[in-house]
């Protein structure tokens, strides 16, 4: 029976192949530059160009990146057609918070407040919480717009004025809150 076991560091096949190699690197340079036609030196020295930093003297550099964006969140109250109702970023348009959503109980449009106890898995902060808890299990008509509800999330998180109408993205969509245009008349026929 034959144990074989790994030895610590290289071969000695290998560390003799190596030392031949390296004491006769120039010799193999010159018989790979004749073989290749003085390939093999413009292959190195164009790898070593590549492998160069580029260096920005005498160049005009330009930053396509466009302005700085703020860094503090504009937040908006948005209320999407699936009936979820987030805090929004107005710039980025990304949602910071879901505060709830619209759920039809027995025929009536019912709002939900993100909560642990309504099983929601990232529930709204203890101040959000307290700002909303009048509109927990609250009936809305559900003929109200998206904006009107809007607003009084608004008012009751202290975003909007109550004098001052919100601008949420739901002012481009009609009365129906469907997203369809004011004009329901086909231009396909």
């Amino acid at each position: 029976m034959d144990i074989i076991s790994k030895r610590e560091g290289p071969r000695p096949e290998d560390v003799r192949a190596k030392r031949l190699i390296s004491e006769n690197a120039g010799t193999i340079r010159k018989l790979a530059d004749q073989i290749s036609n003085g390939g093999y030196s413009r292959m190195q020295q164009e790898q070593a160009r590549r492998n160069q930093v580029p260096q920005p003297e005498g160049l005009l550099i330009h930053s396509m990146a466009g302005p700085a964006k703020p860094v503090e969140p504009e937040p908006y109250l948005r209320v999407s057609l699936n009936g979820r109702v987030v805090l929004a970023d107005r710039i980025s348009g990304k949602q910071l918070q879901l505060l709830g959503e619209f759920r039809n109980r027995s025929g009536a449009r019912v709002f939900v407040l993100a909560t642990e106890a309504n099983g929601f898995l990232s529930p709204v902060s203890e101040e959000i919480r307290q700002a909303l808890c009048q509109f927990d299990n609250a009936a809305f008509d559900p003929a109200e717009p998206e904006q009107q509800i809007a607003q009084k999330f608004g008012e009751a998180l202290g975003l909007v004025d109550a004098q001052h109408s919100p601008q949420c993205a739901s002012d481009t969509q009609s009365e129906k809150g469907q997203g369809l245009p004011e004009d329901d008349s086909s231009e396909l026929l």
